[in-house]
């Protein structure tokens, strides 16, 4: 089973269809028991980082992913929902993150913000989310990303007037900065791609 954790932010119902191409049980909540003990959760984000981070801790989603964590049990971070298991962020005010993943959110140096639109990724070797895909285009809406690669990961890389950190996996973590849920059908294969490695 994939759950989608409902703390109050992301495209939930566009993410539950997407999910629900490569699993046969996808469900939205928030209930605790089952966002731990689920396959795999999804966490899903928009908005400012600050304000995803509030939400996430009222809607006692920073315990669930926690204990996920401490079990070793598959995480889907997606776009603020990638940002937030950073250490902190420096969008509008300082803000920390949940620290399952080493670096921090600043804004991307570019001509025009928010980066908005299709854009193509650099996936090393050995990536078991980019299995199978290489040119696609995938979408983002954002203007603040990783930088610095995550040691230990698979770090995969956008350009959008700078390098950033478009994908991340790290043993059972992973991360996008784009979203899957509106990439079309490369969206779909990756997150195929993520159901079955649970």
């Amino acid at each position: 089973m994939i759950a989608i954790l409902d703390y109050g932010s992301g495209n939930l119902r566009s993410a539950q269809r997407a999910f629900e191409l490569a699993s046969d049980e996808v469900i939205v909540t928030s209930d605790r028991t089952i966002c731990i003990e689920a396959d795999g959760l999804v966490v899903p984000g928009v908005g400012a980082f600050a304000a995803c981070m509030d939400q996430l801790v009222s809607a006692g989603g920073d315990e669930i992913i926690a204990e996920r964590f401490a079990k070793s049990k598959p995480i889907f971070g997606i776009c603020v929902g990638m940002q937030i298991l950073f250490e902190n962020s420096s969008e509008k005010r300082e803000s920390s993150g949940l620290g399952i993943l080493s670096g921090q959110i600043s804004e991307i140096t570019a001509p025009i913000l928010p980066h908005m639109g299709w854009n193509t990724i650099n996936s090393p070797q050995g990536s078991k989310l980019f299995a199978g895909l290489s040119t696609e285009l995938f979408y983002f809406v954002h203007s603040y990303a990783a930088k610095k690669e995550v040691p230990g990961a698979i770090n995969s890389t956008c350009n959008y007037g700078e390098d950033f950190l478009a994908a991340v996996e790290k043993d059972f973590i992973v991360a996008t900065q784009f979203h899957p849920e509106k990439s079309g059908a490369a969206g779909a294969k990756l997150i195929a791609n993520w159901v079955k490695s649970l």
